[in-house]
């Protein structure tokens, strides 16, 4: 392995957010202002000083698109289309099919906002197929890169980096006419997050809506058809809890939603490139954070944690309260 790389091994990583009980960073994450709550997933911030300038060498997986502001770091993806390579700019990042490899150089932080499924439609964004495994910068969907990255200076704490964020979502989400994504597509989120076991022709019948007309409106605001919609939320919930960023208590259950280890193995090599005992071994720091910021959405949705509460994993929580907007 080449000087000032890592891999199959941690660096030292000082997160300056939180920690997970072996001590990968987490970052500061909560929900939306309520009157954002229709478009607005998740609002986070991560800040971590990384030892001798090393890159770490992991990978992402979101359901959610997310509009990312990477505002330290030298980043590095395998996208659809390539490698992208970029910093301090803002990134539109489609929702995930698979894990996307990638890395980051040095100390890195980032605010990000994880739009709802169907927001993207509903305020006239980009199409979701279309950006599915994507990267695609601020300027290329008709933004002004240099005007957004203005309002994150660099002294500035991780909570009013989020409310400048939170902010200017509220701005732009009252320019767009305020439609709030499909009821359908609200309801297929929740059933994802309760029981992605669930038959998709149940699902039609339960909702009174025809299989064909479902099938159009999930591929439409979540980028995949509705049964893979759901394998993916099953794998990540997994993954979540071998990563150490999910309630323990649920293991029994999230194994059980598995036939047997050959269909878990299947799925996690088809989805993250590995068997889940790869996956436990790998050390995966950014992976983390992305299943932690789904998780703690996820059982808000059920309402299994009061909104922004200590989350179950969190080794060392952060009190983060919301400034006066």
């Amino acid at each position: 392995m080449a000087e000032g790389h890592a891999s199959h091994r941690l660096v030292n990583i000082i997160s300056q957010s939180a920690e997970t009980a072996d001590g990968q960073p987490l970052s500061i994450s909560r929900a939306p202002a309520d009157d954002l709550a229709p478009w607005i997933a998740r609002i986070h911030a991560t800040k971590a000083l990384v030892e001798g300038n090393q890159t770490i060498m992991c990978g992402m997986f979101s359901d959610t698109a997310v509009l990312r502001i990477l505002l330290d770091g030298d980043w590095h993806a395998e996208t659809r289309d390539g490698p992208f390579f970029n910093r301090r700019k803002p990134i539109f990042f489609g929702p995930h099919s698979k894990r996307m490899p990638g890395s980051v150089r040095g100390n890195f932080a980032t605010v990000a906002v994880s739009l709802m499924p169907g927001a993207c439609h509903a305020l006239s964004g980009p199409d979701v197929p279309g950006v599915i495994d994507r990267l695609v910068t601020f300027d290329d969907l008709g933004g002004d890169s240099d005007a957004l990255m203005a309002l994150f200076p660099e002294d500035a704490s991780q909570t009013e980096w989020m409310d400048a964020l939170e902010n200017y979502m509220r701005a732009l989400i009252t320019e767009r006419g305020l439609t709030e994504p499909d009821p359908v597509t609200q309801r297929f989120d929740a059933i994802a997050f309760a029981n992605p076991n669930i038959k998709v022709k149940d699902f039609a019948k339960d909702n009174g809506i025809e299989l064909k007309q479902l099938e159009r409106i999930i591929k439409r605001d979540f980028g995949l058809p509705p049964k893979q919609v759901l394998r993916r939320a099953r794998a990540l919930d997994m993954a979540a809890h071998l990563k150490g960023v999910a309630d323990a208590s649920e293991a029994e259950e999230l194994a059980l939603r598995y036939f047997d280890q050959s269909h878990l193995n299947r799925d996690f090599v088809d989805l993250f490139g590995m068997t889940p005992t790869q996956f436990v071994r790998t050390p995966q720091p950014l992976m983390t954070l992305t299943l932690e910021h789904r998780q703690a959405r996820r059982l808000e949705v059920l309402k299994r944690v009061e909104p922004d509460s200590i989350m179950p994993w969190q080794a060392l929580p952060d009190t983060v309260s919301r400034t006066e907007n």
